[in-house]
């Protein structure tokens, strides 16, 4: 593939806190999370490709407020590569009050994630994307009616979204739920996120391996 700026292939990361990790309050423009960790992955295994890293992601953000910043903080950026991971806020939202937030539905978030990649495709043709499900680090479904089993079963209306949304527009996908529900055999969950939501170091750098090792095959690396 013909990278959009040149030799340098310019890989974009946007998406919520998971993906922010504080790079906007600390001198670390890539966060101090599975971003940073691929970025090292990318720079430490493939020296002799040049290659660029940028995050874009904003905590709280919702699949609308990505919508809302497109054009300044994705297609300005003309990335050959956008990493595309958000979908938690939209599922807490929705599920705790849905009459407010009706923009937060899977049907809305489905909805909107077309028009981004639509309105990317007419602007940056050559770029394409691997889009990242939501997750959300719980076992419980032993009381049903808890937030977290609630939350537990919502999540995978956002993940077969994004996936119905991949396949759709011919991207990538990656099902970052069906992953750590299959490591959640061997490891406990709050050993990966205490809140079910925001990984700890080893869930940061479980992300950071799956991302890399599949933009390591759809980079031909």
């Amino acid at each position: 593939m013909k990278s959009v700026s040149g030799n340098l292939t310019r890989i974009l990361f946007i998406g919520d806190s998971i993906t922010d990790c504080n790079r906007r309050t600390t001198n670390q423009p890539l966060g101090n999370g599975y971003v940073q960790l691929v970025a090292d992955m990318l720079k430490i295994y493939h020296p002799e490709r040049p290659l660029e890293v940028v995050n874009r992601g904003i905590a709280g953000n919702t699949m609308e407020d990505l919508r809302s910043r497109w054009t300044d903080h994705a297609l300005c950026e003309k990335p050959d590569w956008i990493v595309l991971k958000v979908g938690i806020n939209d599922c807490n939202r929705y599920e705790v009050d849905p009459a407010t937030n009706v923009l937060q539905s899977p049907e809305s978030y489905a909805k909107i994630l077309d028009q981004i990649i639509e309105l990317t495709c007419r602007h940056l043709p050559a770029t394409r994307f691997l889009l990242v499900s939501p997750f959300y680090l719980s076992l419980d479904d032993d009381l049903p009616d808890s937030y977290r089993a609630r939350i537990r079963e919502s999540v995978k209306l956002y993940v077969s979204a994004s996936g119905a949304s991949a396949e759709k527009h011919g991207t990538d996908f990656l099902d970052l739920n069906a992953a750590f529900a299959e490591l959640m055999h061997h490891i406990k969950p709050s050993d990966l996120a205490d809140d079910g939501v925001h990984p700890n170091t080893s869930g940061h750098l479980f992300i950071a391996t799956r991302i890399y090792v599949r933009l390591r095959e759809l980079l031909g690396l």
